[in-house]
Order: structure tokens, then C-alpha cells, then sequence
């Protein structure tokens, strides 16, 4: 049953659409458990009913014609109750409805599951048998099973136009969004375009072929020179391996001298499909034909049909990839979106980015913020391949992907958008007035960066220093470890650039997401692992440079502070302080004379929450890294999109453990200062300004939103608000209060941001 329910799974995510992935789940199921009838229901959002969409057993002219709500027939009992029905005599059943075109009346057994995804019903799969039987507990458990599996797909099917979208070409229906994490902030409408690699030939997107003649000729010219590389590879190792090794290159040469392979691609270029994407359509056919056999020794020929077509594809050229050829406005979407596929599209043509993999945190989600392009990250049920130039809407703000969006859900975007241009026009009033509360309390506003582009964005926006600069980014971008005239010359940029307004230097996060090619780090579990500060101490020849460096670069300015990142041990401070000493020594015997700086941790392990007055004798200050904290008090991975609605920042017990360490800070008169998401949003620093937290830091497009809102509410208000927070039962609830408080300041638009 095993093997079945993957080769099920894989042909259904291989499907060009939904009417073919609904084919192959009826005639499979049917086959495999041995029954009369399979039939696949789908919900209609529009309409609120479940829709026969696809059967095997039953008449054919019922598909799209039947339809029950959830309070009718056996189908609409498996979804109200989201669980399996299994009955011995159907018609005998209260909640049977007989529908006579389907010709069910002989049919007595039924068994019934829901398709379920993210706690969402999407529809019913249904066995049925003219023999009167219960099914026995391993046939439910493998429907279950299938239903399990197979509902990202048809998930991703429905968003991307809903259920009506079973052809070849996409009909906009309900316009459903795929759910990611958001990643920068704004709204996009634009045109889909897919990167790939070249040597990913699952990778490859559907494209229309604009001259499918030239296309044929550039896919017949890969052939030729693919078995010309083959004829003379087999002609080199002739005389090195056995005649049976070397027939691989004879069945791969017979392979292209066939009819089947090249001429079934020039018919799939010939009916619209550029030559990648057809060359992947017929080799991913070919690849399933190998795969479903028994025999194990032809299963195992598959792979030859892989790499057969790895190697045509890597003498195709891409005739697309020039800048003319892209849309005005390029929503950039793939599996893992990189940062140099962000980098090679022109920034007045890139709009926005949408990525299967990834969070807040990672590269090029910090990127599109420092470029101000909104950001989706973690989009669980992204299939790219049929995604290339389609029209898309991207909500970075609630991480939220149409695909074809329905006319009234571009309308609406459309007006977010201008009324998001004319908030952001009225923010410059008070770029250059002062962080100061209604009452009279001030309120430092710092700038987080990581790249040098950052810092003419954050000097603009007249924040008052940086309160966190990454300075993992020379390292992720190099291939080697960059010495310490290197990192000394850059940290000397940023001081220079902000002197006398203090700038913190967090000490290199690598680690968990962010791993260096030249230094991998291989762990099950990386965010528990191997990171941060375990990491450097663990290494002085590494962290020594990057402490030097720092120094050497605060000398004669005298605005640096370095932070700490992952600390959990009272003594990894102690040994920090140890090489800042060594640090300073050793640059005095070369004529340098350097101080040592303010010293400060990141309070993001819950273990320095149950020891925060001790950390706070041993530190300078403190920095709350709001995300990890979160991440960790409530057992989140932020960057896994399953969970990705679990993790929320204003979880009471999170903004607890908030209210303890700003206790403690002020009890022992150490500076605290915020960074991450809550930092630059406004309903959480409304809290932070109630808790009494003197600094805020986050993403530059946050900073005027934020001296918006420190300008609007007091502080004795924010004060009231945050010790009922922490008072109350569920983020929900404290996110309906702050959104009525912004609405009551005039600030409902800034509510934008949360959920």
C-alpha cells in the first residue's frame, strides 16, 4: 500500500491540472482497493456546496451537476464531522440522498473522508461497492492516507482559480490565496516570472513558445550535440569499463535516435510549450512509465531518462531571459528564490517576491525590504510550474499569494494601494520631528541593516542610530571567511556614516537558516544547534578577526557597542569579555589604541528570562530579539508555514516574558531596546511603549509608521494597554483591542501589518 500511495501522490503533483489530477485519483483508488465506484467531491466556496468533480462508477454526465451542501447526504456528513463514514448499507442511512443521474442505486457499501487541509475541509473522497460489507480498517486508513497527502495539491489547485480551474487553460473563480509568511511589507500586482537553474529540469516552468519554429530548430540542435557528447564519451571509455557498462551509452544514443522522445517534445513545442518545458513534460512521462513498473531493475531506468534530459537541457538556451522579454511589473516566484535570481531582474521592473521556502529572516527577505518590494516567504503549496506569467497580487503584509485574482480581489488591492501611497506621502511630515509621546516621554528609534545599501535609507528616514547591524552578510556572500582589513574598512563605513549616534554591531549569527557554503554546518534540529555565539566562541581564530576588526574600526569615533547573539550561559559573557581584553592588548602592541565598548546580549533563549537580573549585572544592555523569543517560548518554527499561524508575537505569555525583562532593566538601570517584528509593529509598540522600553529597532520602511504612532498615543495609555495584555487569554484578543485603540487614534490603516 506503501508504493501505491506514493506513486499516487507523485502523478497527482505531476498533473498539468486539476481534471487530470482528479482522474488519476478516481481510476487509482478504484483499482487499488478493488471497488466499483471512487468519486471526488470539492467545496464551491462561491456557492457553499460540495460539487461531484470526478467519478469512476458513476454516470459521467452527473460530473458538475451534482452538488450538496454540508447539512445534505452522506457527503455532507463527512464534512461536518470531518471524519470517516463507513456503512455497510448507504440508502438505509437517514442522511442518504439519492441523486437518480448518477446511477448510485446499486451501490449498497460507502466509505467516506474528508479532505482536510490546514484544518479546512476541501472536500470528500468516496468508495462505493454494490456488495453489502463494511470496509475493513486498512482499506480507511489508506483512503485517509490519500486524502491526507493529496490535499496541498488540490488546495493549490482551488487557490490558483478555484475548483472550476480543471482544464488546461486557468478560469478565475473564488481567487483563494496561498497562505505564506509575510516577508517585507506592501502590496504587488503584477506578472508571475519563474526562475530556474539549468540543471533543475523539475524546476523548468510551462512558457509560451513566442516562435515555436525556432524553438523546434534550438531543441533538434541540443539533441544533435547532446549525442554527439555521448558518441564521443562511449568512444574515451571504451577501453576502460566493461561492455556492459559502457551499452548505457548505446540505450541513451538509441534513446535520442528514437522516435519517442524527440519527436513527442517537438509536438509539445508545437502546441505552445517553449523547448525546457516541453523536454520536462515528455521526460517526466517517460520517468512515470519507469517508475510504476514492478520490476525493480526497470524502476531503476528511470533515472537514466533523468539525466538524459539533464544533459539536452544543459545545452538549451534560454531565449527569455532578456530584459525586454520581461513584464513591466515581475512578481518574482519560485521554490527558493535566491539572491542573485532577485538581483538579475532591473529593480524598476521588479515588484514583488513570492517563495516556497524561506521566512522573515531570510536573505532575501531582508533584501526586499532594504529595497522596498513586498515580500511572501513559506508558501507551503506553491507549484511553480505552471505559474510563469500568469497575473498575481502579493500581500506582504498578511503573507497572503493570488494566482489570477478574480477582478473584485484586484480592485481591492488596487486600492490598498493608492491608499498606501498617500499614507506613506503623509508620514514625511514627521520624518524630521522628534520620537516624543503625547505626555512628554521620548522614545529612541533605531534602524536594523545588514547591507551598506541600507544606510542612506536609514539616514533619510532620520532614525536615531542603528540599533542592530548584521554583520553576517560579508561573510554569506563570499567564499571564504573575509579577513579583517575587510570587515574592518566596512564596520568603519557604518560608524563613520552615523558618528556620534551609537551603532550596534551584533557579532557574526550564522547558523540555523543562514549557513555558509564554505563552512556547512549539518544538523537535525539547526535553530537548537550550532549557532551564534556557540558558534564563535567555539572558534576564536574566527571570532578574534571579527572582534579586532570591530575595534580597529571605532577608533577615534567612538560610537561602537557589539551585541551577542544566542546567548544562554552567564559564562559565554565572561568569555567574550576575556578576547575583547585580548583583543585590545594585541592591537596596542601593534601602536593601535582602542577601547573596549559597550557589551550588550540578545535576550532571545527563554533561559535568560528566569535569569535576567544576573545577565543584567554582567551586561552593558540589553537587546530583546522579539522573533526568537517568540520561536522559542512557543515552540515555533517561524520558518515552517505549517505552523507559520501558531507564532504570533502578541501571545500573552510572550509579551510576559517582555513585561519581566523590562522590569528588570529598569530595577537595575541598564538600557533596553527591542528588535524584530514587534519593534516595527504598531500594535506591539504600543505595548513596548507601556512596558517602559526606552528603544525600538526594525526594518527602515517601519520607522515613520512607528514615530507615528509614538507621537499619537501616551504613554500612560500604552501603559493601561499592556498590563491588560498580559492579563488576557489569546493573541486574538489583544490584537482586537490594539486595533480598536489605533482606530480610536486615527491609526486604523497601520493595523494593515497584523493578522
Amino acid at each position: 500500500m506503501l508504493e501505491i500511495l506514493h506513486r499516487v501522490s507523485r502523478e497527482v503533483n505531476a498533473a498539468p491540472n486539476l481534471r487530470q489530477g482528479l482522474r488519476i485519483i478516481v481510476e487509482r483508488v478504484a483499482d487499488a482497493m478493488a471497488v466499483d465506484v471512487c468519486s471526488v467531491y470539492l467545496l464551491d466556496a462561491t456557492q457553499g456546496d460540495f460539487v461531484l468533480m470526478d467519478t469512476r462508477g458513476l454516470n459521467t454526465e452527473s460530473v458538475g451537476r451534482v452538488r450538496l451542501t454540508s447539512a445534505e447526504g452522506l457527503v455532507g456528513l463527512v464534512a461536518e464531522r470531518e471524519e470517516p463514514i463507513n456503512l455497510k448499507n448507504a440508502p438505509a442511512h437517514s442522511r442518504f440522498r439519492y441523486f437518480p443521474e448518477t446511477g448510485e442505486e446499486r451501490y449498497s457499501s460507502f466509505l467516506g473522508v474528508p479532505i482536510i487541509h490546514y484544518r479546512s475541509v476541501l472536500g470528500v473522497l468516496v468508495v462505493q461497492q454494490a456488495e453489502e460489507r463494511r470496509f475493513e480498517e486498512n482499506e480507511v486508513a489508506f483512503l485517509v492516507t490519500l486524502a491526507a497527502q493529496l490535499a496541498g495539491a488540490i488546495a493549490h489547485a482551488r487557490a490558483s482559480g478555484g475548483i472550476h480551474d480543471i482544464g488546461d487553460e486557468p478560469v478565475a473563480g473564488d481567487s483563494r490565496a496561498l497562505r505564506g509568511l509575510p516577508g517585507a511589507p506592501g502590496v504587488a500586482i503584477g506578472t508571475a516570472v519563474v526562475p530556474y537553474a539549468q540543471s533543475d529540469l523539475n524546476a523548468i516552468p510551462d512558457r509560451t513558445a513566442a516562435d515555436p519554429e525556432a524553438e523546434v530548430a534550438t531543441f533538434e540542435a541540443a539533441v544533435d550535440q547532446v549525442t554527439a557528447e555521448l558518441r564521443q564519451l562511449g568512444q574515451q571509455i571504451s577501453g576502460s569499463v566493461s561492455a556492459d557498462e559502457q551499452m548505457l551509452f548505446d540505450v541513451y544514443l538509441r534513446m535520442l535516435e528514437g522516435d519517442s522522445l524527440v519527436s513527442e517534445t517537438v509536438e509539445r513545442i508545437r502546441a505552445g510549450n517553449w523547448a525546457p518545458g516541453a523536454l520536462r513534460q515528455v521526460i517526466g512521462e517517460h520517468v512515470q512509465v519507469f517508475e510504476n513498473m514492478d520490476d525493480p531493475y526497470l524502476r531503476e531506468r528511470a533515472s537514466d531518462i533523468r539525466d538524459l534530459g539533464r544533459r539536452i537541457l544543459g545545452r538549451l538556451r534560454d531565449e527569455g531571459g532578456r530584459v525586454e522579454d520581461l513584464p513591466e511589473k515581475a512578481v518574482l516566484v519560485g521554490h527558493e528564490v535566491s539572491a542573485s535570481q532577485l538581483a538579475e531582474i532591473p529593480s524598476d521592473r521588479l515588484v514583488g517576491v513570492v517563495s516556497a521556502t524561506g521566512s522573515r529572516n531570510s536573505h532575501v527577505a531582508i533584501l526586499a525590504r532594504a529595497l522596498g518590494i513586498p515580500a511572501v516567504m513559506g508558501v507551503d503549496d506553491l507549484r511553480t510550474r505552471k505559474m510563469d506569467g500568469r497575473p498575481v497580487v502579493v500581500d506582504g503584509y498578511a503573507g497572503r499569494f493570488y494566482v489570477d485574482p478574480t477582478e473584485t480581489v484586484e480592485q481591492e488591492y488596487q486600492r490598498l494601494i493608492r491608499d498606501e501611497a498617500e499614507f506613506t506621502e503623509g508620514l514625511e511630515a514627521v520624518r524630521d520631528e522628534p520620537a516624543i509621546s503625547p505626555d512628554g516621554r521620548n522614545l529612541a528609534l533605531y534602524a536594523n541593516t545588514g547591507l551598506i545599501s541600507d544606510i542612506n535609507l536609514s539616514l533619510a528616514a532620520g532614525c536615531d542610530g542603528i540599533g542592530l547591524h548584521r554583520t553576517e552578510f560579508p561573510f554569506l556572500i563570499r567564499d571564504r571567511f573575509p579577513g579583517e582589513e575587510e570587515q574592518a574598512d566596512l564596520y568603519r563605513r557604518v560608524l563613520e556614516q552615523f558618528a556620534p549616534k551609537p551603532v550596534t554591531l551584533r557579532t557574526l549569527d550564522v547558523g540555523g537558516d543562514k549557513s555558509l557554503a564554505y563552512f556547512p554546518i549539518e544538523e537535525e534540529n539547526p535553530f537548537l544547534g550550532w549557532r551564534g555565539i556557540r558558534l564563535t566562541l567555539d572558534h576564536p581564530e574566527i571570532f578574534l578577526t571579527q572582534l579586532r576588526a570591530m575595534l580597529r574600526a571605532d577608533v577615534g569615533l567612538g560610537n561602537l557597542q557589539i551585541l551577542l547573539p544566542m546567548v544562554s550561559r552567564l559564562e559565554e559573557i565572561a568569555d567574550v569579555r576575556r578576547l575583547l581584553l585580548r583583543a585590545r592588548q594585541e592591537l596596542a602592541e601593534e601602536g593601535i589604541q582602542a577601547r573596549i565598548p559597550p557589551l550588550g546580549v540578545m535576550i532571545e533563549v527563554p533561559a535568560t528570562i528566569y535569569q535576567i537580573d544576573r545577565y543584567c549585572d554582567q551586561a552593558d544592555f540589553l537587546s530583546l530579539g522579539s522573533n526568537d523569543l517568540t520561536q522559542y517560548l512557543l515552540a515555533v518554527d517561524r520558518n515552517n508555514s505549517r505552523v507559520a499561524g501558531l507564532y504570533d508575537e502578541l501571545h500573552p505569555a510572550v509579551l510576559g516574558a517582555v513585561q519581566h525583562v523590562a522590569q528588570a532593566a529598569r530595577r537595575h538601570g541598564k538600557r533596553l531596546t527591542v528588535c524584530g517584528g514587534m519593534a516595527g509593529d504598531p500594535a506591539g509598540a504600543i505595548l513596548l511603549m507601556g512596558f517602559g522600553i526606552e528603544g525600538l529597532s526594525m526594518s527602515v520602511s517601519s520607522l515613520l509608521r512607528i514615530k507615528w504612532v509614538v507621537r499619537r498615543v501616551p504613554v500612560r495609555r500604552a501603559a493601561e494597554l499592556a498590563n491588560r495584555a498580559v492579563e488576557m487569554d489569546s493573541p486574538e484578543e489583544v490584537r482586537r483591542m490594539l486595533r480598536r485603540t489605533l482606530e480610536e487614534y486615527e491609526l486604523g490603516g497601520l493595523m494593515r501589518a497584523g493578522k
